[in-house]
């Protein structure tokens, strides 16, 4: 089951989210902070009660399983681009113990819900090319590679 997360939610979206920062943490510790501190505990408040955001939670037997912060996102048209309308996915995350069993098939299926519902027309998200398993389930569930982000290292 997918719901919108509360405030009573948060600890556990917490973990959930301490678990991604540490796999962005190994995988870029040159971009990353290890650890999770207060300031990254307390977005989960702001995203929860934002006009524009929310966490979404996944469950099993009533136990928070997943979760993804997403945004609604409308921006304006300008001179090179097009008035666009999304759903942005910031975050995502799966516990450990319960990954593989389609709990991030279920978030994005009520992500595809949610957003049709809110009239925005597309889902996207960014990821890290060093990801490589989340990369690998992006594609599988029909995403597709818009734009490359590239680095040149001067150090």
């Amino acid at each position: 089951m997918v719901r919108f997360g509360t405030e009573k939610d948060i600890e556990k979206i917490n973990d959930l989210r301490k678990q991604v920062n540490e796999i962005h943490a190994v995988g870029r510790p040159d971009v990353f902070k290890a650890g999770f501190d207060r300031k990254l505990q307390d977005l989960a408040y702001t995203l929860i009660n934002g006009e524009n955001s929310n966490i979404l939670v996944a469950e099993r037997d009533g136990v928070i399983c997943g979760m993804a912060c997403v945004e609604y996102v409308c921006k304006p048209e300008t001179p090179y681009t097009m008035k666009r309308k999304f759903y942005h996915v910031q975050e995502i995350a799966v516990d450990e113990s319960f990954r593989r069993q389609g709990v991030a098939g279920e978030l994005f299926e009520f992500m595809k819900v949610d957003a049709e519902k809110r009239k925005l027309t597309k889902i996207e998200l960014d990821v890290w090319a060093f990801n490589e398993s989340a990369i690998e389930f992006y594609e599988a569930i029909g995403f597709e590679q818009t734009r490359i982000w590239m680095e040149y290292n001067l150090q």
